[in-house]
């Protein structure tokens, strides 16, 4: 898993497919308040915009939906042309295409990029284009802080997610414990561990560990204990502190004196959540779109299925999780007449479910009809009153336990948002996977110097 990019499925109804879909519907419901519909948006003059991340030939299905939904668009709006090529963001060809001319004029990028493409001013800024068509009253200011520098707005929030504490209900309760309780400190989760690995023979608690992915959730669990891994700029490592410290050696003993944590320690995020899936796990930290993995991939028992909120580590107001999603960024020669074209194209094809009651309806039938999952809890890209009416809209069709995310929906109105590092998360990320393989292999491991070792290698690379 080389970049961990979490497309527009992450959060609504859990499809590509089932999103394309919705633009079968015609017509728009009245939009919840402060959220402006497309069709409401102003026109800004002709203007033809080319848009990246079509679906590729081996997605017949996909393919067919995204064509027919760009001529939907242009229907609707005369005046914008839109052209569509396959690219996809990758950042080492970025900047070639960027200087070639070949940059489409929107964009997919994962949360980690927009704080750099923005001091490279790389990227347009969306601010005015933003406001004239209505779209920056609805998306969540949470998950628009990604994109944005000195009052202004960069990048557009598409998809997003929290990372919590996913666990197994069903081990829970062969524990003794309640599965409507999760623990909420990371001294509850090695209370917890310990009493599922000794009543059943799981690992009571997992980590990530290769592929980038122990970075990542290293990176979670530091901000959990207070913790930070970069300087605001990005240019120097912070991780080397006491955070994280403290964080490594409540692993460590769960790992060495508890013996909670099983016998195997190299995972992914799919071997982790078969091994979940396989009721060989109790606890591991991972966003609430780790359900499609677990049970519409892996077939794990949907009632067993628990989520709840980040542990604490630490007291102090600084604690908190990491947000990660997608935005749609534009290029950064685009003129005015694009910027607006382009902003009515990510609102149609990317946020139309939470605006449309008919496209909400007709996703959610069709995820449903592909046994996805429809009704999914997460972090919404659109703004509390949009993301409330569109929860009532598919009511019907959801068919995801949404009381075993309770824990974590109440949480999450409280829980403080902390970015992805700004600057090369995945190759930092991929420093970091050594700590944690250190830490589960070497019981006799120094953690402050591990640490710093890692934090100097780290710094080498962001200096380059």
């Amino acid at each position: 898993m080389k970049l961990l990019f979490r497309p527009l499925a992450a959060v609504g109804v859990g499809l590509l497919s089932a999103a394309l879909v919705a633009g079968c519907s015609s017509g728009a419901d009245p939009a919840p308040s402060g959220v402006s519909s497309t069709s409401a948006a102003p026109a800004a003059g002709p203007a033809t915009i080319k848009v990246g991340n079509k679906p590729t030939a081996d997605q017949p299905e996909e393919l067919a939906l995204f064509k027919q939904r760009v001529k939907q668009f242009e229907a609707a709006n005369p005046d914008i042309t839109v052209q569509s090529v396959e690219t996809a963001y990758d950042p080492t060809t970025f900047q070639a295409l960027l200087s070639g001319g070949q940059l489409p004029t929107v964009l997919q990028v994962p949360f980690t990029e927009p704080q750099a493409l923005i001091q490279r001013k790389q990227i347009a800024d969306m601010t005015d284009a933003l406001a004239e068509t209505g779209l920056a009253k609805s998306l969540n200011p949470a998950t628009l802080a990604v994109g944005q520098a000195d009052g202004r707005t960069y990048a557009i929030p598409i998809a997003a997610y929290s990372v919590g504490l996913l666990y197994n209900r069903e081990l829970f309760e062969k524990a003794g414990l309640d599965p409507d309780s999760p623990p909420t400190t990371w001294a509850e989760v090695r209370t917890d561990a310990k009493a599922i690995a000794d009543k059943t023979g799981a690992a009571g608690f997992a980590q990530m560990s290769t592929d980038n992915t122990g970075g990542w959730m290293f990176t979670a669990e530091t901000y959990s204990y207070g913790g930070s891994l970069q300087s605001a700029d990005g240019k120097k490592s912070t991780f080397a502190a006491q955070p994280a410290t403290d964080l490594l050696q409540t692993m460590h003993d769960m790992r060495w004196q508890d013996q909670s944590m099983g016998k195997q320690f190299l995972y992914n995020i799919d071997s982790i959540a078969q091994e979940f899936a396989a009721g060989r796990i109790g606890m591991y930290i991972a966003a609430p779109d780790t359900y499609n993995i677990v049970v519409s991939r892996f077939g794990f028992d949907k009632s067993s299925f628990g989520e709840g909120p980040m542990p604490r580590g630490t007291d102090t107001d600084a604690y908190g999780t990491l947000t990660g999603g997608t935005v749609a960024v534009v290029r950064p020669d685009a003129s005015p007449a694009e910027k607006v074209a382009a902003a009515k194209w990510i609102q149609f094809s990317a946020l139309e479910q939470y605006v449309d009651q008919k496209a909400a309806v007709t996703a959610a039938k069709a995820a449903a009809a592909n046994d996805q999952a429809v009704g999914l809890p997460g972090l919404s890209p659109v703004s509390p009153e949009a993301y409330a009416q569109w929860q009532t809209w598919i009511a019907d069709q959801t068919n995801v336990p949404v009381e075993n995310f309770d824990p974590y929906i109440k949480a999450a109105a409280t829980q403080r948002l902390y970015p992805e590092p700004v600057n090369n998360a995945q190759q930092v990320y991929a420093a970091l996977d050594t700590i944690i393989q250190t830490v589960m292999t070497d019981q006799a491991v120094d953690i402050p110097a591990l640490l710093q070792k890692q934090a100097d290698a780290v710094d080498r690379r962001l200096s380059r």
